[in-house]
């Protein structure tokens, strides 16, 4: 636990910090949530937990939808961003449900509350001219073009691309397994020259010294290690500096331009869906507002009344 955490626990009765612990664990064993997800979760819950004892100085179990709107209004105050507002409450909502389940309390205070609507983004996204420069870096080191190659040519989340095994790319019928959010398994595409890219970085690696088994991650780092997601990011970074790109972009800037390129070359939303594991179509609909942005560009450079 982080050291800004262990702060806020010391704010809070011993009850609650045992409540809010409960719950981590309800989410990583029942929930099959990652540990990653928990603990933003646990620090979602002790921020509530310490306004709850500052301002009205109850037990959470004692909370009424009242108090979570005078959170959610200080929250507003602070200025946070609506998608930060609507995560919080969306934590508060799960804790709720989980005292219910675990018969602390009878009602859920957060049962007929309205989550806000989210404002829709725009998503960054990489033109196929800006793809051609990003693939065309001089002297890239092969495990990270694989990468690269994997992220644009799946749209995995990174996440998703660090936990991937030798077994998991089949690459006979061009597919590789992939767990996502919630320990769910699907199956995605992978492209021919993506395919070749890691079969050229598993040679290397191989000359190295380094075995791949079927169960054995398949990136890794220098010391024949899984490669993390933070180390994943930072090799990244150096050569997004290194195309020169006026965009800020990051791994998942790959995972956006995945699902537009695809729906600019005609492929079916639900499709699309399905690859990228959206639980709800509307999660990928987004997608849709950058194609209609587009084709509005190109209709207003082109046609001549427009």
């Amino acid at each position: 636990m982080q050291e800004n955490e262990i702060e806020i626990n010391k704010t809070q009765q011993f009850t609650e910090i045992k409540e809010i612990e409960r719950f981590v664990r309800y989410l990583i064993a029942e929930m099959n949530y990652s540990e990653n997800t928990a603990k933003a979760y646990s620090v979602d819950m002790y921020e509530f937990a310490t306004f709850v004892k500052d301002t009205k100085n109850i037990e959470l179990a004692k909370c009424d939808k009242n108090i979570i709107r005078d959170y959610l209004a200080y929250l507003y105050n602070k200025k946070l961003k609506k998608s930060s507002i609507i995560r919080k409450l969306a934590v508060l909502k799960s804790f709720y449900k989980y005292l219910v389940i675990t018969d602390v309390i009878t009602s859920n205070p957060t049962v007929s509350m309205a989550t806000p609507k989210k404002d829709k983004r725009i998503p960054v996204f990489l033109t196929e001219q800006e793809i051609l420069l990003l693939f065309d870096i001089p002297d890239i080191d092969m495990r990270d073009k694989a990468i690269l190659e994997l992220l644009y040519s799946s749209g995995l989340r990174i996440a998703e691309l660090v936990s991937i095994n030798v077994k998991d790319v089949d690459f006979i019928a061009g597919y590789v397994k992939v767990f996502g959010k919630g320990a769910k398994e699907r199956l995605t595409p992978v492209g021919d020259r993506c395919l070749s890219a890691i079969r050229k970085y598993m040679t290397e690696e191989k000359a190295k010294g380094f075995s791949f088994m079927p169960n054995s991650p398949l990136f890794l780092n220098k010391y024949g290690k899984r490669i993390t997601q933070r180390g994943a990011r930072k090799a990244l970074h150096g050569w997004f500096v290194k195309a020169s790109l006026r965009k800020k972009i990051s791994p998942h800037t790959l995972r956006h331009t995945f699902a537009t390129h695809l729906l600019d070359r005609g492929c079916d939303i639900r499709s699309v869906q399905q690859m990228l594991g959206h639980k709800n179509l509307s999660t990928t609909q987004i997608y849709t507002h950058v194609t209609l942005e587009t084709l509005r560009k190109v209709y207003d450079s082109a046609h001549p009344r427009s």
